[in-house]
């Protein structure tokens, strides 16, 4: 007894439209995190310079504080007062206990603005806190 069917239908083949779907999106989550990443820098701050001052690689999950000329502290282009920060970073420690901050602070603003951050960020029990910089331009001299 032969219990085969003798179905003669088409080969299977490479089925590309799956394939391209997942090129698509792929390509665009891409370039959604290529946006959410410069909308952090593109806020109107000037930086400080430093002779030492590098371009590090950017840490997964780091969340960005800017703070203005005037004082104003920037998170994801929502102005925050002190006790909006703290409860932004109360909730990211409680969610992730290692959690880096980088601090971009305008090169005129007030030394005291900077500790009111640096505060919050130890109030939160962050201590992964770095600042940005600029290189500094030697031929401006």
């Amino acid at each position: 007894m032969n219990f085969k069917k003798n179905n003669s239908g088409p080969e299977q083949s490479f089925q590309i439209t799956p394939m391209i779907d997942v090129i698509f999106l792929l390509l665009t989550f891409f370039v959604a995190s290529q946006i959410f990443s410069q909308w952090e820098t593109e806020i109107d701050i000037t930086l400080p310079t430093a002779q030492t001052s590098e371009q590090p690689d950017r840490i997964p999950g780091e969340i960005i504080i800017n703070i203005r000329d005037n004082g104003a502290v920037v998170v994801n282009q929502l102005e925050m007062d002190e006790a909006a920060l703290d409860g932004l970073l109360n909730r990211i420690v409680e969610q992730f206990s290692d959690w880096a901050v980088l601090i971009r602070a305008d090169e005129d603003t007030r030394y005291e603005d900077v500790i009111d951050v640096l505060d919050a960020c130890r109030r939160a029990d962050i201590w992964n806190v770095s600042f940005a910089t600029t290189i500094e331009d030697s031929n401006a001299q």
